[in-house]
């Protein structure tokens, strides 16, 4: 991987907050939309409903798929679209510990429009641990990498920009 393709990498983690979670449950796939944040600590906070199918999903199995790729503009081929999936595991961040503070803060910062949605019962704050990058950085361009090398990336393109 060239540096422009970890530029690329970068930005698609680091500046998108949108992604497509894949979940299993009962041998049945499922495929949503979250809103997501770097914790600035080698994870990703997600803060979603009890009431939705993908959060019972993943307190009864951990493991979730983040998606995220390139806009689609209507120009060219789609299949050439930069997109990187996230393979990890979640763990549920107990509320009213100094964790929960820290990382609820590290996630309102980034969008401050879901402040309100932490005063809801129904939602909670999970860490996402990153086991495994998969990035296709164009046709014909894959990378398999490690969640270190993410978060070097990352790091390296948010001080050089």
């Amino acid at each position: 991987m060239d540096t422009v393709q970890e530029a690329q990498l970068a930005r698609l983690v680091f500046t998108n907050r949108w992604a497509a979670l894949a979940t299993v449950n009962d041998g049945k796939p499922l495929s949503s939309y979250v809103a997501y944040v770097a914790d600035g600590e080698g994870a990703l906070l997600v803060h979603i409903s009890r009431l939705a199918k993908h959060t019972t999903h993943l307190l009864a199995n951990p493991q979730g798929s983040l998606s995220i790729s390139e806009v689609d503009t209507g120009d060219g081929d789609p299949q050439t679209l930069a997109r990187v999936m996230l393979d990890g595991c979640v763990t549920l961040i107990t509320r009213n510990t100094d964790a929960y503070q820290a990382a609820r803060d590290q996630y309102v910062k980034v969008l401050p429009s879901a402040l309100q949605r932490f005063s809801f019962a129904d939602f909670l704050l999970f860490k996402f641990r990153i086991d495994e990058v998969k990035f296709v950085a164009g046709f014909g361009q894959s990378f398999t990498l490690s969640a270190e090398t993410l978060w070097r990336v990352g790091a390296e393109n948010r001080h050089s920009s």
